[in-house]
């Protein structure tokens, strides 16, 4: 019979109460998961010295009596190991975004993690965090499972619980009455703070999602613009109009050169006549939240994501108004937007030439997929087409897959999704350099619609949200809004138009020149491109329409 090994060491650790158990998870979860959360803290305080250590050590015995308190009358003997595993696997992957990258976990993130997709999850792996894993994850497990809980009757246990957990509130009142005006300052001003304290931050965010975000079956499609209508302007043209919508992913407006940027990462956009905005803010922090919000025809205060589940948005009304509506994806879906309009199919051979085993694809992908889209349009077709093509663009942590070589002009870089660990200036050259790369498919976009003479053509870029690469100690984005940096809110915006258009829509282009360095956002988007596309319909609101700016005969055409 085979025999396993014994380890004649582990014998000697004792039995412990289920009290004490719990108290030493309690100071696992609420010390060792937390050193982001406490160095926030200690940057916030006002004092110095001996009484900015009282208010962090203060700090860190109120979290930990709060867990051991909740931990006393949630942990019994039967279940306090498997409970403490889910607390500790739970704990240790959240404190590794929080710790490591500066992400406060909220519902738009656990949104984010229920909508991502295989190749996202595999760019999130690294050393780094196989290395946290083995000692915050793994490590931690093994013990609670070595240890041996002593067997006590139901009245002693009682009674440990109870004192443990009056000592617990008896130490967190006092020490929130002698700092609770430095709290109420603190977290009165920082209210997602709670978001890197792990493991509660992880429940508290799942909950709040599924009780207030996660979409709701089987609720009926609200119809939305209804009256939209093709403007007879429009009508007896001898060209109908084409308009390509770009939906760019992470990218930053302060990284582009067209704004400013000190770095040439627009070399081929410079030199093309385009309209560039330079005052441009997202919906969001996050696909989750921009994709849907920018489609859905409310503003970011007035955004609702559940009733923009189940109601139309733009791309329904343009397609009611008699557009051929087309989503090209490159990236991980529309979000609910593109649900009722037609989804182009990328050809195999296109996939075989631009993407790799896995299942990832260059940007350059979606310039072949229109090219290809186009040349199948039936010549005697005069329907007006709106394409969407939806970007990989910068997206992180391995933005050095999202560029090539012959558009990699800053060097050294940051080869590895392990960001965290790569020098501030090889982080910033692989970032600049998927910038580089996204200005050459835009350029690419650009110059096959001017190969186009059956339409009148249009392209309008935007990215859905910005990114953070280590300023103020935050990567990646989905920072809760109200604290989010610019980099996370400030996106790039340009707009091109061929000679055509141009000749047809004098007006439009010389309304549009006018508010280049104007603040817009995302809410301009939907009635801007609807004005843009000659659509009529009562739910375009004016005072965020781009074209109603400039002069009445603009405001009232019929």
């Amino acid at each position: 019979m085979l025999k396993l090994p014994s380890f004649p060491g582990l014998r000697q650790i004792k039995p412990i109460s289920l009290a004490r158990f719990n108290l030493l998870l309690a100071i696992w979860l609420g010390l060792v998961l937390n050193f982001d959360f406490y160095q926030k803290i200690h940057q916030l305080t006002p004092y110095t010295n001996l009484k900015a250590g009282a208010l962090l050590a203060a700090t860190v015995l109120v979290v930990i009596g709060l867990y051991n308190l909740v931990l006393q009358w949630l942990n019994w003997k039967w279940n306090a190991k498997i409970l403490a595993s889910v607390l500790i696997i739970l704990g240790g992957f959240s404190a590794y975004f929080v710790n490591s990258l500066g992400v406060v976990i909220t519902p738009d993130q656990i949104q984010n993690m229920l909508q991502t997709d295989a190749r996202e999850v595999r760019d999130l792996w690294s050393i780094r965090l196989v290395i946290w894993t083995l000692v915050f994850v793994i490590f931690p497990l093994c013990i609670v499972w070595m240890l041996n809980i002593q067997p006590a009757s139901f009245g002693r246990q009682l009674l440990h619980k109870s004192l443990s957990s009056l000592l617990s509130a008896v130490l967190i009142l006092g020490l929130l009455f002698c700092f609770y005006v430095d709290y109420a300052a603190i977290f009165r001003e920082h209210r997602d703070l709670k978001g890197m304290i792990s493991p509660q931050n992880s429940i508290a965010s799942t909950v709040s999602y599924y009780k207030k975000k996660a979409p709701k079956a089987n609720l009926p499609l609200i119809p939305y613009g209804e009256d939209a209508h093709l403007l007879q302007q429009a009508q007896i043209q001898k060209q109908p109009k084409l308009m390509v919508l770009v939906v760019g992913e992470t990218a930053r407006a302060e990284s582009f050169a067209l704004n400013g940027y000190a770095r040439n990462t627009n070399p081929e956009l410079s030199k093309l006549p385009i309209i560039n905005f330079n005052q441009v803010s997202s919906c969001g922090t996050a696909t989750a939240v921009s994709v849907p919000c920018m489609f859905s025809g409310m503003t970011r205060q007035n955004y609702n994501e559940q009733l923009a589940s189940h109601r139309e948005g733009l791309l329904d009304i343009a397609q009611r108004a008699g557009y051929q509506v087309t989503w090209i994806d490159n990236n991980s879906g529309c979000k609910g937007a593109c649900d009722r309009v037609q989804k182009y199919q990328i050809p195999a051979q296109l996939k075989q030439r631009w993407c790799d085993a896995g299942g990832e694809c260059f940007d350059e992908i979606l310039v072949d997929s229109l090219k290809d889209y186009l040349a199948h349009l039936d010549k005697n077709n005069s329907k007006p087409q709106l394409i969407v093509l939806h970007q990989m663009g910068s997206h992180g942590p391995a933005y050095f897959k999202r560029s090539k070589a012959p558009y990699q002009p800053f060097q050294p870089t940051c080869n590895t999704n392990a960001i965290q660990g790569c020098s501030t200036e090889e982080l910033k050259n692989s970032y600049d350099n998927s910038i580089v790369y996204t200005d050459h498919v835009l350029a690419e976009i650009i110059e096959t619609l001017k190969q186009q003479t059956q339409y009148q053509t249009g392209f309008w870029y935007l990215s859905d949200h910005g990114e953070s690469t280590g300023e103020h100690g935050l990567y990646l984005h989905g920072a809760p809004y109200s604290m989010a940096p610019t980099q996370q809110t400030h996106i790039p915006m340009l707009m091109w138009f061929s000679d055509t258009w141009q000749q047809y829509n004098v007006r439009q282009l010389n309304c549009l020149k006018t508010q280049t360095g104007q603040a817009r956002s995302h809410d301009h988007l939907f009635p801007s491109l609807l004005s843009m596309l000659d659509i009529k319909t009562q739910v375009i609101e004016a005072k965020n329409d781009m074209l109603a700016q400039c002069s009445s005969s603009l405001k009232n055409r019929a």
